[in-house]
């Protein structure tokens, strides 16, 4: 089992997927921190101020100042406001990540169109190379090309 465990680790797909991992939390942190202090400010001007997760339910019919007091009293509590701040938050989210990989694909493309520039096209006879051989051909009175 030793000798497997060290051949699934040897292999190079598991090294790509730490070095994803890693780079993927690294990544998180600061997708949540355009979130949390560049765009959800904005948010907060556009909902005026709201607050989604004071919104809730107390399912005994009981009255509480805030969610975290509902809580903390042991109550059973219906936190839809939490709900929605997460569905805002993801959306968020998903919109950054959706405009950084636009970002990186947008290079990768500008990359890939000046590596082809660079490269050169396959090489072979000018048109008129062709010509002149046709020609030389025929007059030898040949008719395989």
């Amino acid at each position: 089992m030793l000798q497997e465990f060290k051949k699934f680790i040897a292999k190079g797909n598991v090294m790509d997927m730490a070095v994803g991992i890693i780079i993927g939390a690294a990544f998180t942190a600061i997708v949540q921190s355009v979130v949390k202090d560049l765009i959800n400010p904005f948010v907060g001007l556009f909902t005026g101020g709201i607050d989604f997760t004071n919104l809730f339910v107390v399912l005994d019919g009981s009255e509480y100042a805030s969610l975290v007091e509902a809580q903390q009293a042991g109550a059973a509590v219906f936190a839809y406001g939490s709900f929605i701040n997460a569905v805002i938050n993801f959306l968020i989210i998903a919109f950054v990540v959706f405009l950084l990989v636009k970002g990186v694909n947008r290079v990768k493309e500008t990359m890939a169109e000046e590596e082809k520039e660079v490269m050169p096209g396959p090489v072979g006879p000018t048109q008129e190379q062709l010509l002149i051989e046709i020609r030389d051909l025929m007059a030898r009175g040949t008719t395989q090309v």
